[in-house]
């Protein structure tokens, strides 16, 4: 018996869960996406300069990396960070990853206050580097717990696993507003459908404007200076359990000044 995504009556996670399958094993056989080595080295060097410094576009970050000795143009950073699917946090003409064919919604959020769980979701892209390689990890985050909902990895930029993120989260409860960016991924109608049936509130950062998503900023700031930069994942499998090891600690255990010190378990769920 196989796992059949398209079974609208059963979910992929509890199909696995009837079949005794770990969703790893279902969706993380393939490889990480390559690049040459050298490029590899320059993506590493990136991710790590602009989780340290977001404002950074493709002009600092160059020469930020020709003082690392790296004597690369502009150009190519430019397709590296494209890449990696990140910008600098200041607007500009011309680099975003949007669809100009989809539909992009107002920002909600500006003077929101937030004050209960599921009040607002938000989702956010990020870049994981490997020996060989490198994938593309999606999380859904709550802005007044911090609790991860859902994550998700990817080899490629597709709206596939944001989807499949967002259905994990949508199973377990709904938020009054979801916030994104306007990258392609969450433009899409695929993705938007769940949120627009359930008459949830759509919100999406402006242009060019990273901190609009700003608690999701932190958590890749976290996942990267705790976890992933600390530890070597050789494997996508290895990845996925470091990653799933990661965010139990993160829920249950961290302890967050933002939060009074306590866990955004013990907020979320209160």
């Amino acid at each position: 018996m196989l796992v059949d995504p398209k079974n609208l009556d059963i979910s992929v996670r509890r199909q696995c869960e009837l079949l005794g399958l770990n969703r790893s094993t279902l969706y993380y056989r393939g490889q990480p996406a390559q690049e040459s080595a050298e490029n590899l080295l320059l993506m590493e060097l990136i991710d790590k300069q602009y989780t340290a410094t977001p404002f950074y576009g493709s002009r600092k970050m160059t020469e930020w990396l020709k003082i690392q000795g790296h004597l690369v143009n502009r150009k190519r950073t430019q397709r590296l960070m494209r890449l990696m699917g990140i910008e600098g946090v200041a607007p500009k003409p011309g680099t975003s990853l949007r669809n100009k064919e989809h539909k992009v919604y107002p920002y909600l959020l500006r003077g929101l206050e937030i004050n209960r769980p599921n009040q607002v979701w938000s989702t956010d892209i990020t870049y994981c580097a490997m020996p060989q390689g490198f994938m593309y990890l999606v999380a859904i985050i709550d802005w007044y717990s911090r609790y991860v909902i859902s994550w998700e990895l990817s080899n490629t930029l597709d709206a596939d696993f944001c989807i499949r993120a967002l259905e994990q989260a949508l199973e377990l409860t709904e938020p009054e507003i979801f916030n994104t960016d306007q990258g392609c991924q969450f433009t899409s109608q695929d993705f938007l459908t769940p949120l627009l049936d359930r008459e949830i509130k759509v919100s999406m950062d402006g242009k060019g404007r990273a901190l609009d998503n700003i608690f999701v900023e932190r958590l890749w700031r976290s996942v990267k200076y705790e976890w992933l930069y600390l530890n070597e994942f050789r494997t996508v499998a290895e990845l996925y359990q470091g990653l799933e090891k990661y965010f139990r600690f993160y829920n249950a255990e961290r302890l967050h000044q933002s939060l009074n010190y306590k866990t955004p378990q013990a907020i979320h769920f209160g």
